[in-house]
This record gives structure tokens, sequence and C-alpha cells, in this order.
């Protein structure tokens, strides 16, 4: 199973993009897309962009799964405790 995390296009040469989620920055295809620019958000998978998405939504995902991770690091600290 693969997680793919919304990531927003900050660049584009060709058919590449640098796309940013969270500070990190990677580049990825987008030859398997027509009509990309930068400030979409795509999802990328083994470095193509396959698809993209409607940016309220990609922003929610990212929301929810940022507070996902926040909810399990306390759970971990709560552990330890």
């Amino acid at each position: 199973m693969c997680l793919a995390v919304p990531s927003k296009i900050i660049k584009i040469k060709d058919s590449f993009a640098t796309v940013e989620i969270d500070g990190v920055r990677k580049k990825a295809s987008i030859m398997l897309l027509d009509d990309v620019k930068i400030n979409d958000y795509v999802i990328v998978h083994a470095g193509f962009a396959i698809s993209k998405l409607d940016k309220e939504i990609a922003r929610q995902t990212i929301q929810d799964m940022r507070d996902m991770l926040e909810f399990n690091d306390k759970k971990n600290n709560a552990i330890k405790s």
C-alpha cells in the first residue's frame, strides 16, 4: 500500500515540476497530466504526478495528516510518561 500526500507545484521546467510539502521539495514528472500550473496540487507516485487535486481538498488533507501525526505524538509521549 502506498500513501500519497498532496504536493504543491512550485516550479515547472519542461515536463518536470518541483513539488513541495512542508518544506520538502522533490522533482516529479508532469508528463501524465494536462494543464498543470504553478500553485496546483498534485498526487505524486513513483516520481510521476498522477492526478491533480482541488486546492481546498488538498489543504484539508494536509491538515488532517498533520493532526493525525500530532495526536500520535501526544499518545506516544503519554505512554512513555
